[in-house]
């Protein structure tokens, strides 16, 4: 079966590698850890039982990173992940790391997961980089992706298992593709809409009070509601009109979504901010077409909790 990777927390991708590292270079593996410098990797010292070959393993020691997103269809070709232009990608910012482990002789050879797909010739040009940069036998570079996990995870089918990889642990994940119907819609007739309309809708729940109800910070309340009120009465009329009736059913399975979601995962953040923040990321991070419509996304979230589709109203009515 294949594993929908983009649903696991970084934690339990990190645990799934290890397993798989276990496997292949022997049990000595020592599990990722925080470094001085704030990197995360995971360890082997020694000769591996089956990297790359019985026959010829890979020996020293290996440093091994793993690179979790929450994107879907995600690829190494892509530049927010390695760009030979720029040091601001995932493989970048790297570079200085796997650098200060080779001189300081910590590091033989590296090893680099990611659950994205890996093509040929973005596979050669990243592990040529690396060995260029970092003075690292190409031989001794070995990057992963999903095509490769998905074998690993068929040799040794009694990892997934052993990793526990319990969907309560996950985190807040939810499904981007209606949002990004409505949002493309509410796009294309905005202006046409905007037209005529007066002040924006009063909230259902006084903002102040839900704030308070929801631990909203002050100062990004503010900014939240500076930004996008405006386009609240927008929206509410776009999906009040009778041949959106679909749209509105979208809106409606998005917002039950989110807000089921939000609720299960409530514990894991402070504040409702980052609750905000964490969510319009993943969104992003998780469909082209919201990644493109930034800000009429974060209005239509802004609208989501202004309406209280969204987030907790306490005892309080909402009409």
């Amino acid at each position: 079966m294949k594993y929908a990777y983009e649903n696991l927390s970084e934690g339990q991708f990190e645990t799934l590698i290890v397993f798989i590292c276990q496997k292949i270079f022997g049990i000595g593996v020592q599990g990722f850890a925080k470094g001085p410098d704030g990197g995360r990797d995971a360890k082997f010292v020694g000769t591996a039982e089956l990297h790359p070959s019985k026959a010829n393993p890979w020996v020293g020691t290996t440093i091994i990173q793993a690179k979790h997103t929450n994107g879907i269809n995600r690829s190494f070709s892509e530049n927010d992940f390695f760009s030979i232009s720029s040091f601001n990608t995932v493989v970048g910012k790297e570079i200085p790391r796997i650098k200060n482990l080779r001189t300081k002789k910590q590091l033989d050879n590296y090893m680099l997961f990611a659950n994205r797909r890996l093509p040929g010739n973005a596979e050669s040009m990243i592990r040529s980089y690396i060995a260029k940069e970092c003075d690292i036998p190409e031989e001794s570079i070995h990057l992963c992706g999903l095509e490769q996990l998905e074998l690993f995870l068929k040799t040794f089918p009694d990892i997934p298992k052993k990793a526990d990889l319990d969907p309560v642990d996950s985190p807040l994940i939810v499904s981007p593709d209606e949002l990004a119907e409505v949002v493309e819609a509410l796009a294309r007739h905005k202006d046409c809409i905007s037209a005529g309309l007066d002040a924006p809708p009063t909230p259902r729940v006084p903002y102040e009070k839900k704030n308070e109800i929801n631990n909203m910070t002050h100062d990004y309340a503010k900014a939240f509601r500076r930004r996008y009120l405006k386009e609240t009465s927008v929206i509410k009329a776009f999906l009040a009109m009778p041949e959106n009736i679909d749209l509105l059913r979208m809106y409606e399975t998005v917002t039950e979504e989110f807000q089921l979601k939000i609720v299960a995962r409530r514990k894991d953040y402070q504040d409702f901010d980052r609750i905000i923040e964490y969510l319009v990321d993943l969104l992003f991070n998780r469909d082209p077409i919201l990644r493109g419509r930034k800000n009429l996304t974060r209005a239509m979230i802004f609208y989501m909790y202004w309406n209280c589709d969204i987030g907790d109203v306490g005892d309080a009515p909402t009409n």
